[in-house]
């Protein structure tokens, strides 16, 4: 749950934007993101429904805000937080702490990921060349780049950067997020985890079978 907003003399536009990441989180508690209006956000953060869109610019930008908040801790927890997930401890172990950490962060906010993800994949706008790829969510950069490192550092032989959006995309696609929706994230965890032991376990390949090679 996110922290109410503290009244001090400054700071008046960083708490009403909390005051509304509030207010949504709220109504999500007990509303599917697609049923939640911005008049209802306004009207539980006590703010003017103009404030909500100016601050974050649709409904579906407010819901990646709130995502994006969310997903602040495991960030933290990946930078300078105390093992498996943090620094301390080997790649390995990162990497499979942070694919737990992962599943279980989408499994508690599987609602809103599936709507961001539906959101993202039939956005109807020109692709620029600094946009993300259509699917993707706002956290997605980071997470990718984490488990690519991760990957590099503990199998440099393979393709870490494609293998990671592999790992990652597959979190993303419907049937998974299904199957957390029904409660089965200790099913999806496992899966996943077995995979990437599998991945990291498996023989090197020969020089000339190696990714890249003609």
């Amino acid at each position: 749950m996110l922290a109410r907003p503290r009244s001090t003399p400054s700071g008046t536009g960083a708490r009403r934007r909390r005051a509304i990441l509030l207010a949504t989180e709220e109504l999500l508690a007990r509303h599917a993101p697609e049923k939640i209006s911005m008049e209802q956000v306004a009207a539980a953060a006590g703010v003017g429904k103009g404030t909500v869109f100016h601050r974050f610019g649709s409904r579906m930008g407010l819901m990646r805000a709130l995502m994006e908040e969310r997903a602040v801790a495991l960030r933290e927890a990946v930078t300078g937080g105390p093992p498996p997930l943090g620094p301390d401890t080997t790649p390995r172990e990162r990497l499979l702490a942070f694919l737990d950490a992962v599943v279980e962060l989408i499994a508690r906010n599987k609602g809103l990921l599936a709507a961001l993800c539906h959101a993202s994949t039939t956005a109807q706008r020109p692709a620029t060349e600094d946009d993300e790829p259509h699917g993707e969510h706002p956290f997605h950069a980071f997470w990718h780049g984490h488990v690519s490192a991760l990957l590099a550092a503990q199998r440099p032989d393979l393709d870490a950067g494609l293998l990671a959006h592999f790992l990652i995309g597959a979190l993303q696609n419907e049937p998974v997020l299904r199957l957390l929706e029904r409660g089965e994230t200790a099913r999806v965890a496992g899966t996943l985890r077995a995979l990437v032991v599998g991945l990291l376990d498996a023989v090197p390949p020969a020089d000339g079978d190696a990714p890249g090679t003609p």
